[in-house]
């Protein structure tokens, strides 16, 4: 025995020897980049067009490179792979990290845990070795090794006191750890039916369901950086979007992917889908549900050809003291011509102003003419006409140029609006979808302002926000002036033909900040990517989807979710309802069986609850039974703040430094942190931060989350709130990775069906 324990403290020790050659390496390499972008900034602006090109392309490539490298820091070296011994006896020992490393030498220092050859570390069993004679994990803390675990694969090279090949320690120690609020990656320790997904193809939508605790947020990152390691040539020029819930769902998973080395990721919320707009929660599930159907589509459509008007009867326009008539036969003909170009509605209002600009011209002329005799050319008058204030108002009355917020906003304030829109649409509907703020933008109004905004176009040229007419006026001359001071120089060079005037322009211009593929993408609305990733896909309306869609032709997606724990009324049934419309038959499904997360005698209570509402669910094995029995505490009549914080009491006893959430009705949010926070005061708060231990959200809030331990409060109540449906409820009770307390003041008959009893 002491002869295994001097010999495993031998090997530790190498393995910190050899963990240490690589962090040096690391080190060296940012040292190095560092020197080689400070040397390119110095260079400054000098030289020709191609050489600032040059300059910019390197500054890029070292910033990059430094992001991924200071990314990585944190367990930068996880496994290793013992190969079977070749020919001449020689075993192959292949480390696995973060990024791929080599030496000065070029000899391979790290395998990237993406790369082909790492893929055994997760795919190898004892019945399918792959070649691999043992796995090694690595347990760092810090830059430091403190210990190992071996999975021996081959059985000739067991030995007393060695690890068994279905080792779970690794696992055990990530599903039981301290939760912080925010996710960690799984790279150490990917289980295969998880890295077969990873590392699935990229055509079409890739399905990913699977019950709660799962992983499947995780393998979906995970993916997205298999992907970008993959195909980086094509994605880091499209970019990846990755689409979460809400905010604080995002906040929860952002570390991810840096932390795998990949920092060019575009990840938005539901609500932030449309540049410059933040979007708040629904607040009515009917208005959500009625502003999610596809036929909303049809309604935007109909607003924007409802502001390209006809007028009823000829008008009068003074055009410096001479009166012409406009009619509604002219009108009705550059309407004609221009919707015929089927350009969006602010392009086509140019190609409309101008041939009203025209005849306008034209009549004019031939009244100076009769009047005064004398020969007129049109094209002297055109100014005239399109600066003149009667034709200015006519113009724009007809057809205005729009913002999609402004005509969202009318659309859903003005009744009249909405009503010629949608003129079938029933009275409780336009009251539901009708409020009185224009601006007070819900997440089911993004892909409306999307929809608006693919109509509409884009505004001649745009104002700044807060700019001044006169002062956008004097912006345009100038960017004119430069444009043809550019057009000069090009001339002088005699280079006319290389490059065109933006172009040299855009090479001169100093800029302060590097804007990267993903904060180019992020800015614009009409970014097409090379591949989007969507959580808790079950809960997206057909709108959402529609404009998922618009964001990557290719069709190239991981849908990520679970049918079961939908909270929307009118929620799909199934994966074939909600893609069906626009992907047809390009989807496939990979479902995921085991619960990292929650301990079995948890997800059975909240099995329990979902099959007696008759919810279909997933049934994912546990790897764990769990420590603490589940407990429901109902006192009829008691006040649920005062349950509320004796259970969190016990919990905190039960999980020790744990994180606690104690999930509550969305009305009764505000309440339950006031008498917490007088309990206990800045350990509790609305989201988690360094300090706090107990944490106040809604069902809604939790989705995509987990915590060591969960109080929920007033179960009647949150399905209450979801119109009978127990989806969030189900969501809430598979939150916890420990235990969970769930408290009621309700009388026993009017909890969910299954919450009583408590399963043993």
């Amino acid at each position: 025995m002491t002869d295994t324990v001097s010999s495993r403290q031998a090997e530790l020790e190498l393995e910190r020897e050899r963990v240490a050659v690589r962090y040096s390496r690391l080190d060296a390499l940012r040292a190095e980049k560092e020197e080689q972008l400070a040397r390119v900034r110095r260079s400054g602006l000098q030289g020709s067009v191609q050489n600032h090109s040059e300059r910019d392309a390197f500054a890029s490539l070292y910033e990059d490179r430094l992001a991924q490298l200071y990314a990585v820091d944190e367990r930068l070296v996880f496994g290793r792979l013992d190969l079977d011994a070749d020919d001449a006896g020689d075993v192959e020992q292949r480390y696995i990290g973060r990024i791929g490393l080599t030496d000065e030498g070029q000899e391979r220092l790290l395998v990237d845990w993406r790369a082909q050859e790492a893929g055994a570390f997760y795919q190898a069993t004892a019945a399918r070795r792959l070649g691999v004679g043992r796995r090694r994990h690595l347990l760092l803390r810090g830059r430091e090794v403190r210990d190992f675990e071996d999975d021996v694969l081959d059985p000739s090279l067991i030995v007393e006191g060695a690890a068994g090949a279905q080792s779970q320690g690794a696992l055990l120690a990530a599903v039981t750890a301290r939760r912080t609020g925010r996710m960690g990656d799984i790279v150490a320790t990917i289980r295969a039916e998880q890295d077969e997904v990873i590392r699935a193809d990229t055509s079409g939508a890739l399905v990913v369901q699977g019950g709660p605790g799962t992983g499947k947020t995780a393998v979906a990152l995970h993916r997205a950086a298999y992907l970008l390691y993959t195909h980086r040539d094509r994605l880091a020029k499209s970019g990846v979007l990755v689409v979460g819930p809400s905010n604080a769902f995002m906040r929860y998973i952002e570390r991810v992917l840096p932390s795998l080395g990949e920092t060019g990721v575009v990840m938005a919320s539901l609500g932030t889908l449309m540049p410059g707009v933040q979007a708040g929660p629904d607040r009515s599930a009917r208005a959500a549900e009625l502003k999610g159907r596809l036929e909303m589509a049809d309604v935007v459509a109909a607003a924007v050809a409802q502001r390209q008007r006809l007028i009823p009867e000829t008008r009068k326009l003074e055009i410096e003291g001479t009166v012409v008539k406009l009619k509604p036969a002219m009108v009705r003909r550059a309407r004609d011509r221009a919707r015929a170009t089927g350009k969006p509605h602010n392009e086509a209002r140019t190609t409309f102003v101008k041939i009203l600009v025209r005849e306008l011209a034209e009549k004019l002329r031939k009244k100076l003419e009769k009047s005064s005799g004398v020969p007129v050319q049109r094209d002297l008058l055109l100014e005239d006409v399109r600066t003149a204030r009667d034709v200015r108002v006519a113009l724009n009355l007809c057809w205005m140029p729009l913002t999609p917020q402004k005509l969202v906003g009318d659309l859903l304030t003005k009744e009249h609006l909405l009503r010629a829109a949608a003129p079938g649409l029933p009275d409780d509907d336009v009251a539901a979808l009708l409020r009185t703020d224009p601006d007070a933008w819900v997440e089911s109004d993004v892909p409306l302002l999307d929809e608006a905004a693919e109509l509409l176009g884009e505004l001649e040229e745009p104002r700044r926000p807060g700019e001044p007419e006169a002062q956008h006026r004097r912006n345009v001359e100038n960017a004119q002036a430069s444009l043809e001071n550019m057009h000069q120089t090009l001339a002088e060079l005699g280079v006319d033909g290389v490059v065109d005037a933006e172009q040299l322009a855009a090479a001169n211009e100093v800029r302060a900040v590097r804007r990267t593929t993903a904060e180019q993408a992020a800015h614009d609305r009409t970014w097409t990517f090379g591949h989007v990733v969507v959580d808790e896909a079950q809960e997206l309306s057909p709108m959402q989807w529609r404009l998922l869609a618009r964001r990557c032709p290719l069709k190239s997606f991981t849908v990520v979710g679970d049918i079961a724990q939908a909270s929307r009324r009118d929620g799909a049934r199934s994966w074939k309802d909600v893609l069906g419309p626009e992907f047809g038959d390009r989807m496939r499904l990979e479902e995921l069986t085991v619960n990292y997360r929650s301990p079995a005698r948890i997800t059975r209570w909240a099995a329990q609850v979902a099959q007696a509402a008759g919810l279909e669910i997933s049934s994912p094995e546990a790897v764990r039974e769990g420590d603490h029995e589940p407990l429901l505490t109902v006192e009829a009549g008691a006040d649920p703040t005062r349950l509320a914080q004796r259970a969190v009491e016990a919990e905190r006893g039960r999980v020790g430094d744990g994180l606690v959430a104690v999930i509550v009705p969305a009305d009764d949010a505000a309440e339950h942190l006031t008498r917490l926070q007088d309990r206990w005061g800045s350990l509790v708060d609305r989201t988690p931060a360094p300090g706090v231990e107990v944490v106040v959200v809604t069902a809604r809030e939790t989705k995509g989350l987990e915590f060591d331990a969960v109080v929920l409060v007033s179960p009647e109540r949150i399905v209450a709130d979801a119109d009978g449906v127990v989806g969030d409820l189900y969501v809430a009770m598979t939150r916890c990775t420990q235990s969970i307390s769930v408290v009621s003041g309700a009388a026993d008959e009017e909890l969910p069906a299954g919450l009583m009893p408590v399963p043993a």
